[in-house]
């Protein structure tokens, strides 16, 4: 069965309403210094006459994101605090637009490391690719889309939606499948209960909804806080916290490049760690403060809207360890969702030494 990992165009335009300025790298003084530098800044009697250190030399690591968004904040952290300058690492961030492009990038070599759903790589594996794409950090434990009405429902439940006009997403994509799963596990079948509009591309559903479109419509931050406080909606439910902990989205490189390259993958857990480690010990205030650099066309306020949000529904795990059922969850809903003809195996597609190493 042929798989399309996520359609290229509606992960472009997604990203894209994410306020993406994913291509900016992360070119911050402290990682980006080159040798030539360190040296040239040096005392003309060396470091040891000056009593100062040398600069530690950092070896350049492409991450390939698969989009750019708020979402993914303790990554945020972790470049804006320069944990991985301090990792020896100089992250050149990347943004794929889609999950296609962050693998083929990945495969290719373009990229050294790819951030993505990790239903990419059980897709990869079963096509039968010999050098396969390895998870080893989880990121995001909740799905990050949220069920948005059309007036405030405070005792809504999911038998609310019978007989609607719902916005979903794309056959196939996560988000859809995340909806579908849920809507089944409630007893209700998405085919014969509800309508569900697959038709708008994903990053249109809230202008569409905004329009007068569906009585329901489900949306990616930062549509759900722009329905709400333009009036035009209201969040009555989160994926996220309805259909469990679901590794939504993880770090992965060629089995290939982690063997040859252990010191690396330490290292970038490490830096993703202290990041984890600072959203799980900050309010949602003092993250959105530390990430709002990168995204510089969404004010404060939303920004940390956007953060509270995520923060309160525990959308990001105390440590990057993708365990076995989170694994065997996602199988569960790709499997319900008509995506997944054979289950792969966890033992081959997810490594945790590296993420435990780092959690010590």
């Amino acid at each position: 069965m042929k798989k399309r990992i996520i359609a290229c165009a509606l992960s472009v335009i997604l990203a894209l309403s994410l306020l993406a300025g994913c291509s900016q790298g992360t070119d911050n003084d402290s990682s980006s210094t080159s040798t030539a530098d360190n040296e040239s800044s040096a005392p003309a009697g060396g470091s040891e006459a000056a009593g100062t250190e040398e600069k530690k030399e950092l070896t350049k690591v492409t991450l390939n994101e698969v989009a750019h968004s708020i979402f993914y904040a303790p990554m945020y952290v972790a470049i804006e605090e320069d944990y991985f300058a301090d990792e020896g690492i100089e992250l050149d961030l990347v943004c794929g637009f889609g999950a296609d492009k962050t693998m083929t990038a990945v495969i290719s070599g373009e990229a050294d490391i790819g951030f993505m759903g990790s239903e990419a790589s059980i897709y990869t594996y079963n096509e039968g690719a010999t050098d396969y794409v390895v998870n080893f950090a989880q990121l995001t434990q909740r799905a990050g889309n949220f069920l948005v009405a059309r007036e405030e429902m405070p005792d809504f439940t999911w038998e609310d939606l019978k007989g609607s006009l719902v916005l979903g997403g794309r056959k196939g994509g996560m988000p859809e499948m995340v909806f579908e799963y849920i809507l089944k596990e409630n007893g209700i079948d998405p085919e014969t209960d509800l309508e569900i509009n697959q038709n708008i591309d994903f990053g249109s559903t809230a202008a569409a909804f905004a329009e007068g479109q569906g009585d329901f419509t489900v949306e990616f931050e930062p549509g759900a806080t722009s329905l709400e406080s333009e009036g035009k909606g209201y969040v009555v439910a989160s994926l996220g916290e309805d259909s469990g902990y679901v590794p939504y989205t993880a770090f992965s490189a060629k089995k290939s490049y982690i063997d040859e390259n252990p010191d690396i993958i330490q290292g970038f857990t490490n830096a993703l760690q202290k990041g984890m480690d600072y959203v799980q010990t900050h309010t949602p205030e003092e993250i959105a403060q530390i990430i709002e650099p990168q995204f510089p066309e969404t004010d404060l306020d939303t920004i940390t809207t956007i953060v509270t949000r995520y923060y309160d529904q525990d959308t990001w795990k105390s440590n990057l360890i993708f365990e076995q059922s989170s694994f065997d969850l996602l199988q569960d809903i790709l499997e319900s969702a008509g995506e997944l003809d054979e289950r792969a195996p966890y033992e081959d597609l997810v490594t945790t030494t590296f993420a435990a190493r780092a959690a010590q």
